[in-house]
């Protein structure tokens, strides 16, 4: 199982927060580094305020060489597909082909009305990040010296020079995650790169997967590479009990009252949890570090947890 390094910055933490967990990160061999893309903190004050998903990420693909750097997810309300697409290429070539894009509805209402973000019904979100998939996936494969143009019902591309194209020669791969046992799938089916469950029992995850391969059956990949499942969960790992309940307090979970979506324990019992959402057919762990300055957390899940998992 492939092992990657989730923040969620909007909670309370500096460019410089995440350009040493990043550089951490790779250091330590994890695959990936992660951020959610969101402009207001679910909890606490926030302090000193969010950071933008793709400007952050921009910089730490200069500041690092091999990790692999992306979002978990954006949302499709915030940019229009055109400016979108036109970062994300940007950002892939300034890290030499090693970006990921998760993108997703939205879901937030706080954060649009606190930066005047239109938040419209959650049909409208859907039908829009259908379009916005359709245009980025569309602006990546048109050849160079050709355009592309689309009509949809939100969206309106006329004759795009479609530049500038990523590194990576298919554009960068695509993750959609949910919970949604309908729209989502089918979204998956059709656009998606990697299908991943966001904070969820292993029995409920496994059932979404179970939906997504029914509709990648009734969809069709033309070809296309099987679909990546992945999961994300917070995690908090201690060498022993005291150190697992330390780490978790400091955070303000509670390791006696696990919760669907949060990993507790040694690295042992860190490594058995993990291993059931293995067989259930995940390649890849997203794991959500809340204290993105307690460094010794990256070292032990990368000494202790990742070598029983290889």
């Amino acid at each position: 199982m492939r092992l990657c390094v989730f923040t969620e910055p909007q909670l309370g933490a500096t460019y410089e927060d995440q350009l040493a967990i990043a550089q951490r990160a790779e250091r330590l061999g994890f695959e990936a580094f992660f951020r959610s893309d969101h402009y207001v903190t679910m909890g606490g004050d926030g302090l000193p305020g969010p950071t933008d998903s793709w400007v952050t990420l921009g910089a730490l693909a200069r500041e690092t060489s091999t990790i692999r750097l992306g979002t978990l997810v954006t949302s499709a309300t915030f940019r229009h597909p055109g400016p979108l697409a036109i970062a994300i290429a940007q950002v892939d070539a300034m890290s030499g082909g090693r970006v990921e894009v998760g993108l997703g509805a939205g879901w937030y209402e706080r954060e649009h009305t606190a930066y005047g973000i239109p938040f419209p019904s959650v049909t409208e979100r859907f039908d829009r990040l259908t379009e916005q998939l359709e245009i980025l996936k569309g602006l990546w494969a048109t050849p160079s010296g050709e355009t592309y143009s689309f009509e949809g019902r939100y969206y309106d591309v006329v004759d795009s020079p479609a530049l500038p194209k990523p590194v990576q020669p298919a554009g960068p791969p695509v993750i959609i995650g949910g919970k949604g046992p309908k729209r989502t799938p089918k979204l998956a089916a059709r656009y998606a790169d990697e299908f991943n469950v966001p904070f969820s029992s292993l029995t409920d995850t496994d059932a979404q997967y179970r939906r997504v391969v029914e509709a990648i059956e009734q969809e069709g990949r033309d070809g296309r590479a099987p679909i990546v499942f992945s999961f994300a969960q917070t995690i908090v790992c201690g060498a022993d009990r005291a150190e697992v309940r330390r780490r978790a307090e400091s955070v303000g979970l509670d390791p006696e009252k696990p919760q669907d979506g949060q990993l507790y324990g040694t690295p042992e019992q860190i490594a058995d949890q993990l291993g059931g959402f293995l067989k259930a057919g995940a390649s890849r762990a997203f794991l959500q570090v809340r204290d993105m300055r307690d460094l010794e957390h990256l070292d032990l899940i990368a000494s202790e947890v990742a070598p029983q998992l290889a």
